[in-house]
Formats: structure tokens, sequence, C-alpha cells
């Protein structure tokens, strides 16, 4: 049974104030180290292969996105996972256009064979993460959420990872001791897929609240806590922790992206009002967010 604790997950987050590296799309990234501010993290954009792996050692969590990636990124990608996988530290795949072009998509597959933290992407890259499908046009998804759950959870079985499709509802998967879940999160607008960067942010968004589960207290506002040794001893536990931190960034996601729709007259000012929701969105009101979780049955399971 998983049972999530989103107001314990943010106070987790903004005590630990976590240090982010982002290898990311160059298009995102001011807005992606923004959102990371506005949400109780530090961005790092340290993305040359001279300095990622160093640097993978210090930051708290690491982010994967090859959106523009050039040929230092692809170098420090490599880098940095190694040094987190190797230190036991969050890392995040978001698979942008995977599917799209040749070299990119086995980049993208190679990183995927890493074994990821939590990989996050819309519903066509994780289609064609899975093998099941083509990816979509470009960045934008061609396929719907629920269509490719059963891709989303076979990536997550065979990765280890915790899976996230990014939609109008979004849905988050995860195979913990033998059995499949899979949460929705309702919210957000009809604006933000019009604004660039807010699919890249919420996977380093989603690396915060990852580096947020691996610490020992949950804050002063909260009489909840997941012991690292309680974790390692207990893989289900260290599972649930980790899927309970994925579900809690996409929920402060959907949250936020609805309060900004107040007073936004478009994409431009709907923009700077997500920055300002996604500041003040309290543990409160993430406890009051749409979430459903369910358990997939062993059909569901030979479906998927």
């Amino acid at each position: 049974m998983v049972d999530f604790d989103l107001r314990s997950a943010n106070a987790r987050l903004r005590a630990g104030h976590p240090i982010i590296q982002c290898i990311t799309n160059t298009v995102v990234q001011q807005f992606s180290a923004n959102v990371l501010l506005a949400v109780g993290a530090s961005p790092a954009m340290l993305d040359h292969e001279a300095d990622a792996g160093q640097f993978a050692g210090i930051a708290n969590g690491v982010l994967i996105n090859f959106g523009t990636a050039s040929n230092h990124q692809l170098l420090a990608a490599d880098a940095a996972i190694d040094v987190a996988a190797a230190a036991g530290k969050p890392w995040v795949l978001d698979p942008v256009s995977v599917g799209a072009v040749d070299f990119r998509t086995s980049r993208i597959r190679r990183a995927a064979a890493d074994r990821p933290t939590a990989i996050r992407g819309n519903a066509s890259e994780i289609a064609a993460l899975a093998g099941v499908g083509l990816g979509g046009r470009g960045v934008d998804s061609t396929d719907e959420v629920d269509a490719v759950l059963p891709a989303a959870v076979q990536l997550a079985r065979t990765t280890g990872a915790i899976v996230a499709v990014s939609g109008p509802r979004d849905a988050v998967v995860a195979h913990i001791d033998g059995t499949d879940h899979v949460a929705h999160i309702d919210g957000g607008h009809e604006f933000m897929p019009l604004v660039i960067g807010t699919g890249c942010s919420l996977g380093a968004v989603t690396v915060a609240y990852l580096a947020g589960a691996g610490k020992g207290t949950a804050g002063p506002d909260s009489d909840v806590s997941v012991p690292a040794a309680a974790a390692s001893a207990d893989p289900g536990a260290t599972a649930s922790a980790r899927f309970e931190a994925v579900v809690a960034a996409h929920a402060h996601f959907a949250v936020a992206g609805e309060l900004a729709a107040a007073g936004a007259q478009g994409p431009g000012s709907y923009s700077v009002s997500f920055l300002d929701a996604l500041h003040a969105v309290t543990g409160d009101q993430l406890a009051q967010a749409r979430v459903s979780h369910r358990t997939l049955t062993a059909d569901e399971g030979v479906q998927a």
C-alpha cells in the first residue's frame, strides 16, 4: 500500500534546499532555474564535460535533458550520470523528442539503460522509449496519457525508474515489490503547454522532490519522517518514497498551474503568474491536490 503525504514531501524539499544540477535544453535553462528557485531548490546549470562529473558529486540530484544536446552536454551527461549513480543520488531522464531522429534516440536509450531514478516525458516520448511508439511531432505529443500506460508500466519494470507521463491529466507509474502502481494527478491549465519550459522544468522539480525524499526529517511543520536507514533496509520503502516524491512534484505543478490562471490574460502573463504560484503553493494546498492512486490487477499487468 502506498499512502501519499504530499505536505511532508514539500516540507522536506523546502527544508533541504537541494542543489539540482541541470544538464538541460538551452532553450529553457533560465526558466528552469527560476522554477527551481520558486519551489525552494537551488539550480546549477553546469553542463560542460570538464566539470559536470565533479559537480554531480556536490549536487543533491541531477537532471538529464537532451533537448538541444551539444557534444559537450552529451559528454557531461555521461560523467554526471556515472557519479550520481555511484553515489546513490537521484537523477531524472527527460527523453525529449525520443524517436524523432536516430542519433538522439540512441543516446536517450543509452541513458535509460543506466537506470535513472525517474523518467519524465509526454505520452509519445514514453511510448517511444518503451519501444511501442514512434515518438511525437517534435516536442509535441500525439498520444493520450492513458493510452500509453501499458508502455509506462513496461518502462518502469525494465528500468526500475518511476515513470511520469505528462498531459492534461498526468500519470505516474511505479513497480514496487512486484506490484504496479498508477497515480493520476488532475490540475494545471490550458496555457501551460503554450509556455516554453513548463515540461522541462517539471523534470528539474522532480529531481528536487526526489532529493528531498532522501532526507531523514520532513521539517518543522511536519511530524512525518522517512529515515534514510529504514529506507535502505527496505527497498520497497525506498521505492515508495520515490513514488511519492514524483507524484508530489507533479501535484505542485498541477496546483500552481490552476492558481496561475487567475488574472492571466494569455501565455505571457501566465508564465509570470506561474512562477509566483509555484512559490506560493503551501503544503496544505498540496495535501488537497486532486491525486488518485490504484494498483494494477494481475490481468492488467499482463496487458502492460
